[in-house]
């Protein structure tokens, strides 16, 4: 049987795949005809942490969430914190010790309700790479009353958010910054972040980070519309500001200065009930 190209539709980007060929995620492949993700199952890290480690300061704090990440994103930050398993190439030999069913995974979940976990989050990577297999686990979770949690750039089409946001029952996204531009420097989509948004602040419980990299989102007025923005939707997300750090492509600049970090909650303050600061 001859396959010919297909376009995957999960993201802005709208790679057209001919068969055998990898999308810009690194993680999504033209499989027989299909997209599918070539790491479904495969974990590149399983750890139970502290919820507020996602961060998730307002939803069940002081328990435990099973957490795991895979490989593969969406975007191409160059001062990604993960970039092992998220900056992977496309002929990248991915070692993983953890290969799981959806089942298998909610059951281990399951089990460990007895040491505080309340259930499944997915993170570390940009998890929506691998949509169809954490559709299917939040699925199986939410029938088990598992908490279902997502940590995602939130760069994905309106469609693809609708169909998970059911059964997701707390969000954490990243906004990276408040300008097209920017974002399409990093791969991104502003607009579908927006977007996505809205979407988890009408279904669930959704808290808000940014990565404050100087030049790119330590602007103040810019921190004034992205607050202003945030609030119109509902001023009580908590927002957290988090420390940069060089990492993976970006030796300069040094660490976000702490007194910068003091100067931009002061301006989401107005604007936001909790500003939250991280890294520091």
């Amino acid at each position: 049987m001859i396959f010919s190209n297909i376009t995957c539709a999960l993201c802005h980007h709208s790679c057209r795949l001919a068969p055998g060929e990898i999308g810009i995620c690194q993680a999504r492949s033209n499989v027989d005809g299909k997209i599918v993700n070539r790491f479904a199952g495969r974990l590149s890290s399983l750890a139970l942490d502290p919820i507020e480690k996602k961060p998730l300061s307002r939803f069940y704090p002081g328990k435990l969430i099973l957490s795991a990440g895979g490989f593969g994103c969406n975007m191409a930050c160059p001062f990604c914190q993960n970039c092992r398993i998220s900056q992977i190439g496309s002929t990248s030999t991915v070692s993983s010790p953890y290969h799981y069913t959806a089942q298998e995974l909610v059951t281990i979940a399951d089990k460990q309700r007895s040491v505080g976990n309340i259930g499944i989050a997915f993170t570390y990577n940009e998890p929506l790479v691998n949509f169809e297999y954490i559709l299917e686990t939040f699925t199986l979770a939410r029938a088990k009353e598992l908490e279902t949690i997502l940590i995602t750039n939130g760069s994905f089409r309106p469609g693809i958010i609708r169909q998970i946001a059911p059964v997701t029952t707390a969000w954490n996204i990243d906004l990276k910054c408040f300008s097209k531009e920017k974002y399409h420097e990093l791969g991104g989509s502003l607009e579908l972040v927006k977007s996505t948004i809205e979407i988890a602040a009408a279904t669930a419980h959704l808290e808000i980070t940014t990565l404050v990299v100087p030049g790119l989102s330590d602007d103040e007025a810019e921190m004034e519309t992205m607050s202003a923005w945030l609030a119109d939707i509902d001023r009580n997300i908590p927002y957290h500001l988090s420390r940069y750090f060089p990492r993976y492509l970006m030796s300069t600049p040094a660490a976000t200065p702490v007194e910068k970090l003091y100067k931009l909650k002061k301006i989401a303050k107005q604007y936001l009930t909790t500003v939250l600061l991280g890294n520091v």
